[in-house]
C-alpha cells in the first residue's frame, strides 16, 4: 500500500535531517506504528506521506499514486488525524463535521447520514449540536477522528491519536480503529503510548534521528531482545534513557 524510498527531509535553516534516506514498505491492511523519542522524525514522515510537506529527496507512492502525478487523486485516498485538533471551536461537532465532509466533496443525505452514524457509534449524537469548545479533550480527539474518515479513505495517518485522553474515549477510539481496519483501512499511527502501540499494532518501526532503527512485529521484536519484555524496554534499549527534550 506504501513504498517509501529514500525518502529524506531538511527543514530550512536546519543543521539536521529531520528525515533521512529512509525505506519503507507497509502492507495493505496493516496496523502500522511508528515509534521514536519527541524529535526522532515521525510527524514529518507522517506530513510527507500525507502530502502536507514536500520531501528534501526521495519519493513515496501510496496505493500507486505519486505525490508529483497524482497529487490530488492521493489526497483523496488519505485521511489525517493531526496530532493538535483540527476543529473550529466555535462551531458544533455537526456543523464542524458537514462543513469538513463538504471539503471531500460529500453533500445532502449522504453526508448527513455518515455523520449521524459517525456521531452514533463514538457515542457523541446527544452533543451533535454543542459547540467543540465546550468538549473534553476526548471528546473533540473523536470528532477529530470521525472529521478523517467521512470520505471512507483507504488509509489514515494517526499523529498520537489518544494523547491526553480519558480511558474511556481511548477505549472507545482504539476500538473503532480496529473496527475500521477490519473493514479494510489501512492504518499508520504514531505514538508514546507503548504498552498501547504492543497491542494495537501489527507491525511497527522504530524510529532515531530520521532513520529506522528497527522494524517487525512487536512480538518479534520482544522475543529478540533477551532482556525485553515489553515493546517498552525494547524501546529504551535502542533508544536510550537520556531526555529527548524537543522545542
Amino acid at each position: 500500500m506504501i513504498k517509501i524510498s529514500q525518502l529524506s527531509k531538511k527543514y530550512k535553516n536546519a543543521d539536521n535531517y529531520s528525515v533521512y534516506q529512509l525505506d519503507l514498505n507497509i502492507g495493505d491492511g496493516e496496523i502500522f506504528g511508528l515509534l521514536g523519542p519527541n524529535g526522532a522524525g515521525k510527524t514529518t514522515l507522517i506530513s510527507m506521506l500525507s502530502s502536507l510537506i514536500k520531501p528534501s529527496s526521495g519519493s513515496f507512492t501510496i496505493n500507486g499514486l505519486t505525490y508529483q502525478k497524482n497529487q490530488k487523486k492521493l489526497k483523496q485516498l488519505i485521511g489525517i488525524v493531526p496530532q493538535e485538533y483540527a476543529l473550529y471551536p466555535t462551531l458544533t461537532a455537526y456543523e464542524n463535521l458537514h462543513y469538513l465532509g463538504s471539503m471531500y466533496g460529500l453533500h445532502g443525505k449522504i453526508l448527513k447520514e455518515k455523520i449521524e452514524l459517525q456521531l452514533q457509534t463514538l457515542g457523541l449524537e446527544k452533543f451533535a449540536h454543542k459547540r467543540v469548545e465546550t468538549f473534553s479533550g476526548g471528546m473533540k480527539r473523536r470528532v477529530n477522528l470521525m472529521a478523517s474518515i467521512l470520505h471512507e479513505p483507504k488509509v489514515l495517518f494517526l499523529d498520537e491519536p489518544t494523547v491526553g485522553v480519558d480511558v474511556q474515549s481511548k477505549n472507545v477510539i482504539i476500538q473503532y480503529l480496529k473496527q475500521l481496519n477490519e473493514q479494510g483501512t489501512t492504518i499508520v499511527y504514531t505514538s508514546h503510548h507503548l504498552n498501547e502501540a504492543e497491542t494495537f499494532c501489527t507491525k511497527v518501526a522504530i524510529i532515531d534521528k530520521g532513520e529506522i532503527v528497527v522494524k517487525g512485529t512487536p512480538k518479534e521484536l520482544v522475543m529478540h531482545y533477551r532482556d525485553a519484555h515489553n515493546l517498552e524496554d525494547v524501546f529504551l534499549t535502542l533508544t536510550g534513557k537520556k531526555l529527548r527534550d524537543h522545542a
